[in-house]
This record gives C-alpha cells, structure tokens and sequence, in this order.
C-alpha cells in the first residue's frame, strides 16, 4: 500500500494592502512578489506628490496606457537628441 502525498506548491496567493484595500492574485511566487513590489512602489510615487501633481500623472497615465503607440512614440521624442529649435 503506498500513500501519495499531496504536491506542495502554490496554488494562489491575495495581496490585500493595508493602506488602500487593493487586492491581488498570484498563482505563483514570483508573480505575487512582483505585484507587491508594484503596488509599493506606486504607493512610493504616489505619496512624493500633491493632490494637482497626482491628477496629472493619473490624467497623463490614462492618455499613455490607452494608446501604446502614443507611449512608444513619446519615448522615441524623449531619446532624441535636441535639435536647437526648441523642439517644434
């Protein structure tokens, strides 16, 4: 008669945070502690501002992330090297 032992291993894991009640799923290690690297890391930013500069960064966010060839092309500007006309 052998026992099988059940497979260790993550099945899922929730990130809840303290601070603002957001919530999170990871079906793995690596995934959940990416995800709560993120979210610190928003909070970081998040508290270096004030209530203006953050409606402009959500205002600018929400611009970028709805048309990811807008944000490619932003950055391709940014990399640019000024050209002396004052970039116009």
């Amino acid at each position: 008669m052998s026992i099988k032992t059940p497979a260790c291993g993550w099945d899922q894991a929730v990130f809840r945070c303290g601070r603002c009640g957001a919530e999170c799923t990871a079906t793995n290690e690596a995934d959940y502690l990416k995800a709560v690297g993120a979210h610190g890391d928003a909070h970081a930013v998040w508290d270096q501002h004030n209530t203006i500069e953050r409606d402009g960064i959500t205002s600018i966010l929400r611009t970028i992330l709805s048309a990811p060839e807008l944000a490619a092309e932003l950055l391709a500007l940014a990399d640019r090297p000024p050209t002396g006309d004052g970039g116009q």
